[in-house]
């Protein structure tokens, strides 16, 4: 069973950086494809970075070009590096690991950008 533990959510002002990390248990990190997604409140959970085992990278529109997404196989982690923060960021931000057939989720960490 994978455990997803992510951390360095917390509040900020706009035009601000955090930088989120899941430390991912078991020993399928570096075959998996890991993934950033993220939940505003009364909006659906909506997918904000992917990287892929060979560390090929995408992003939803919203953030392209200001965060960046990056794994690291032998701490078993992934990041999310987030710069010039703007209100609408505001959400929990959820890891998501995936190789076929399983999936796995973390249990989320709260990112506040106040204006």
């Amino acid at each position: 069973q994978v455990q997803l533990v992510e951390s360095g959510g917390g509040l900020v002002q706009a035009g601000g950086s955090l930088r989120l990390s899941c430390v991912a248990s078991g020993t399928i990190f570096r075959l998996s494809v890991m993934d950033w997604y993220r939940q505003a409140p009364g909006k659906q959970r909506e997918l904000v970075a992917t990287i892929t085992s060979g560390g090929v990278t995408d992003y939803a529109d919203s953030v392209k070009g200001r965060f960046t997404i990056s794994r690291d196989n032998v701490k078993n982690t992934v990041y999310l590096q987030m710069n010039s923060l703007k209100p609408e960021d505001t959400a929990i931000y959820y890891c998501h690991q995936r190789r076929f057939p399983r999936e796995y989720w973390g249990q989320g960490t709260q990112v506040t950008v106040s204006s």
